[in-house]
């Protein structure tokens, strides 16, 4: 194949994102999981043919596959505010092999109320590195304010988990079945607005279709944490669902049920964290006269013919 030119986009994914289709075939690249297989030399070398690109400067050699290759190794591993490396365990690609193995745990080590609480405070412990390192903005966070953001958000996680968990002793065994579930879903609707409550009170930053910065908005916040809370929850019920559809084997075959569940949790997750992450757009969007009185007086001042606004929703 022949080298490349410079004007290809690299800044946007390789497929339209204005489809559903298109927003999963770009997931589907960035949460594979055997990035996280990738070694540091490998990260880097794909950092450099990226940020060489932006610069005009192609490497020797590059075919346009390669350099779309380097940009999704690129964009699973640095922030894209930041473009800071991520921790390893936080990136989207970690999801399924991580929360494969707090499943297994969570499942082996569940007969007492400590193990229980031990297993649900790791497991809400990693959602709150990754809710943090899948953050939105640049701006920076202090180790009180992180500090404060961590205990908020894994202790009301884990309390509330565990208060439904109970609620399961006392109702009917079919209601019982869906409460894991609930649990879920209401610790990531705590969880994920606590580690990020820094971008709630001072906002993120929006910029116009050309990725001009216009200001910050809690608005815009409040819309992107939002979205990642439904995604995040969606993306949990497919393996809940393959819990309750294979009750009947786990009771007739106690043994295998780590191993079953495990291995159900990991297939579903490899569909669910693509396809729910791309339920919307990763550069999301939102109409200026959404936005807060004063920012909306500071846009139409500054950037008149600007009517909306885009930043990213984190994941």
């Amino acid at each position: 194949m022949c080298t490349i030119s410079t004007s290809l986009n690299i800044k946007e994914p390789r497929w339209d994102q204005g489809t559903f289709v298109g927003r999963a075939k770009h997931f589907f690249t960035v949460t594979d999981p055997r990035n996280i297989l990738l070694s540091n030399e490998q990260l880097e070398k794909a950092r450099q043919i990226i940020l060489d690109y932006k610069k005009g400067v192609v490497t020797p050699g590059l075919t346009e596959d390669e350099l779309w290759r380097a940009k999704y190794v690129f964009d699973s591993a640095f922030h894209p505010d930041t473009g800071e490396k991520m921790l390893l365990i936080g990136r989207m690609s970690a999801q399924v092999p991580m929360n494969m193995t707090i499943t297994g745990c969570m499942m082996t080590f569940y007969r007492t109320t400590p193990a229980v609480l031990f297993w649900q405070w790791i497991n809400q412990s990693f959602n709150a590195i990754v809710n943090y390192t899948n953050r939105s903005g640049d701006a920076p966070i202090t180790v009180n304010q992180l500090g404060t953001a961590y205990v908020s958000a894994t202790t009301g996680a884990v309390a509330t988990a565990l208060g439904l968990n109970a609620l399961a002793k006392h109702v009917s065994p079919l209601i019982g079945r869906f409460v894991p579930f609930a649990a879920v879903a209401a610790a990531n609707c705590i969880n994920i607005p606590l580690m990020r409550q820094r971008e709630l009170k001072h906002g993120i930053p929006v910029t116009d279709e050309n990725d001009n910065r216009l200001g910050e908005s809690s608005k815009a916040a409040q819309q992107a944490i939002t979205q990642v809370v439904v995604s995040r929850i969606l993306m949990a019920s497919p393996g809940m669902g393959s819990f309750i559809l294979n009750l009947s084997i786990l009771l007739q075959f106690p043994w295998m049920s780590a191993p079953i569940q495990v291995g159900l949790v990991g297939f579903c997750l490899v569909f669910a964290t693509p396809l729910c992450c791309a339920l919307f757009p990763q550069k999301s969007s939102m109409s200026v006269s959404r936005l807060e009185p004063e920012l909306q007086e500071k846009i139409r001042a500054s950037h008149p013919g600007v009517e909306t606004v885009y930043f990213n929703k984190g994941l």
